[in-house]
């Protein structure tokens, strides 16, 4: 139960965070996904264990806002591309401050060494996850 309350906590944070840039949490995740390169929504849901559907519904909201385009896709040609616009960069770019301040405030309260600790936690256990297939 404690997880679903930090979650909760990190969603409802990121509502907060989004809405005076004209996002969603959910949309800044998806958006997020496809900073550093253009990604098929399969993958994306696969990198942010999500369903396919639910990421395939957000990408189209965000190709019809502007905020994001699709591109075709070499390795597959029904399976486009999905990558941020310029004002989908300038959105994320704009959540930078929020994200930063409520990061240090939050963090402030717990010692580096532990941090440190629960990020190395986490990753092992995405990684049980994935070798459970999940």
């Amino acid at each position: 139960m404690r997880t679903f309350r930090l979650y909760g906590g990190f969603l409802g944070a990121a509502e907060v965070m989004t809405k005076p840039v004209g996002l969603t949490a959910a949309w800044w995740q998806v958006l997020g996904a496809v900073l550093r390169e253009p990604l098929p929504v399969s993958g994306i849901a696969r990198e942010m264990s999500l369903t396919r559907q639910s990421v395939q519904r957000i990408a189209d909201l965000l190709v019809e806002r502007g905020l994001a385009e699709y591109l075709p896709n070499p390795a597959h040609k029904r399976a486009k591309l999905l990558r941020p616009t310029g004002e989908g960069y300038s959105a994320v770019r704009r959540l930078t401050a929020a994200q930063h301040a409520f990061t240090n405030r939050v963090s402030s309260r717990v010692d580096v060494d532990e941090l440190r600790t629960t990020l190395a936690v986490m990753e092992r256990l995405i990684a049980a996850l994935d070798e459970e297939g999940l």
